[in-house]
């Protein structure tokens, strides 16, 4: 199959840095969030529960518990405004979308940890 023009400039604007990421694994983004003049990087670390695929508009969706609420973020993967993304560890899971995490909570959210990554 012929590259058209659009997928040729999709290539060039993809980073090619990322990890390979599964569905239940703990990754840290690294995002930079500019507040008024200054610019800071922002760490959210969760669990990666769901992801779209699809060239440059991929996305992941990370979910993480702070001060006992839920919060998630979807990032693009491919956003210049993500610095890296790193992985922490993988888990065992056996679903394509994590989206039961969202009604668990305490000792039940857990999943179960294959290894350090």
């Amino acid at each position: 199959m012929a590259m058209n023009a659009i997928d040729r400039i999709e290539q060039n604007q993809m980073r090619m840095d990322t990890p390979s990421l599964r569905n239940g694994d703990k990754v840290r983004v690294h995002y930079r969030i500019k507040e008024g003049e200054k610019v800071r990087t922002q760490i959210f670390e969760g669990v990666m529960i769901g992801q779209k695929r699809g060239g440059i508009r991929a996305s992941i969706t990370v979910r993480k518990m702070s001060f006992g609420v839920g919060v998630e973020r979807i990032f693009p993967v491919h956003s210049p405004l993500i610095e890296k993304v790193e992985l922490v560890n993988h888990s065992r899971v056996r679903r394509a979308k994590l989206l039961y995490l969202r009604v668990l909570r305490g000792k039940a959210a857990r999943l179960k940890e294959l290894r350090k990554a």
